[in-house]
């Protein structure tokens, strides 16, 4: 399971909802305890570098994944993941996706229809390279309740 602070969960939304029509992407910041729950606390923002058509495919600049890991490393953060919307389409992982993916790293994709948030959903390779789907839960920053969360 992922748990996304309701902060962190805002900002991922206020970015898609700011790159729409484009797609937005991002860096997922927080921990992992031993039974493999993720809490995510912290985001960062970062540019899409696809050249051309970013309506459909996000890239991050390798530049911006040294930053993100000197980030995590600096705040005693575990870089866990990364973060992109679907503009116009649901929040599955495309085959795009799946290729360009890290086996370590959650996904976290945001769907947004016509310019509003819709499904956030998370998603993790398998052993056989496949997504699968995390389930998501959002806290309240500072808080010990967790809302399961499947929109």
């Amino acid at each position: 399971m992922i748990i996304i602070d309701n902060s962190a969960r805002a900002e991922i939304l206020k970015d898609a909802i700011a790159a729409f029509p484009d797609e937005c992407c991002g860096f997922l910041f927080g921990t992992e305890d031993s039974s493999g729950l993720r809490a995510i606390t912290q985001i960062q923002v970062v540019n899409n570098a696809k050249e051309g058509d970013k309506r459909r495919r996000f890239a991050i600049a390798p530049l911006d994944y040294l930053k993100a890991e000197q980030y995590a490393e600096e705040n005693d953060l575990q870089l866990l993941g990364v973060y992109h919307s679907h503009p116009n389409h649901p929040a599955i992982p495309s085959e795009h996706d799946r290729v360009a993916a890290q086996p370590w790293f959650s996904y976290v994709i945001v769907s947004v229809l016509e310019g509003r948030p819709d499904a956030l959903r998370s998603w993790r390779l398998n052993e056989e390279d496949q997504f699968d789907e995390e389930n998501v839960g959002v806290v309240a920053s500072n808080a010990n309740h967790v809302f399961n969360h499947q929109s």
